[in-house]
């Protein structure tokens, strides 16, 4: 069974169980894999607050708690749709808590293998996520790590666009995901477009709501990498080896 943390981003959570659905090569309802589902946003203090230090307490922990849930549950396999959980100081504290015999498939690794192999030309990848990601640089070690370049916004762009795309509660990502509001669309399609000028060969969505805006495939020269596509196909394939 996989298990799915969500209320990390709460479509994040719902998004990523149709794409499994999606991906599954599957003809009847019983070829489907079997997926829980655990959401619990009250608990979970938002990543990017930690990450920017606004809030001390770690979101780890809450996660933490919310993978023994998906293991009682029968999960063997899980992802967390957030890129941000990531970074080494939340996800510290996950690792310290996971039951032993369940498989944490970790969504910066995959994707930076998915480059790196799908990809084997591209040295240079922007990063569009949010502020917690960007700070954290989450991304940097494991594409250098494959001998790719992390390359991430302005400053300016980051706080002026990326920010108030996922954040702002009159037009952001979070506040209307179902559909996503255009003005929210048009800044991330922005700050990637400057990624690609600054040289960018491919753009990853660091950030598992970004692809609710963004569905292109390709943006300008660069060629989009979807990190929940990346997660969908990672837990689907490992999966099939438990």
């Amino acid at each position: 069974m996989i298990g799915i943390v969500g209320g990390v981003g709460t479509f994040a959570g719902i998004d990523l169980l149709r794409r499994i659905y999606r991906l599954t090569e599957a003809r009847t309802d019983q070829d489907h894999l079997p997926v829980v589902l655990v959401s619990d946003p009250e608990k979970v203090v938002d990543r990017t607050r930690f990450l920017t230090g606004e809030t001390n307490i770690n979101p780890g922990l809450a996660l933490a708690d919310i993978i023994a849930t998906l293991d009682r549950a029968g999960a063997r396999i899980v992802g967390i749709p957030c890129n941000a959980a990531h970074a080494p100081s939340i996800y510290r504290e996950i690792l310290k808590r996971k039951p032993e015999k369940l498989l944490l498939v970790h969504l910066i690794e995959e994707v930076a293998e998915h480059l790196s192999t799908s990809y084997p030309g591209i040295r240079t990848a922007g990063i569009l996520g949010t502020s917690g990601t960007y700070l954290s640089r989450v991304y940097s070690e494991p594409l250098s790590a494959r001998g790719i370049t992390a390359l991430y916004p302005e400053q300016e762009i980051q706080d002026e666009l990326i920010h108030p795309a996922v954040y702002d509660t009159s037009f952001g990502i979070k506040a209307y995901s179902d559909p996503v509001r255009p003005r929210a669309r048009e800044a991330l399609l922005q700050a990637a477009r400057s990624l690609v000028d600054k040289g960018a060969e491919a753009i990853i969505l660091g950030c598992t709501e970004i692809p609710l805006a963004i569905q292109e495939h390709e943006i300008g020269r660069a060629v989009v990498i979807d990190s929940m596509d990346v997660l969908a196909r990672a837990l689907i394939e490992k999966s099939k080896n438990l």
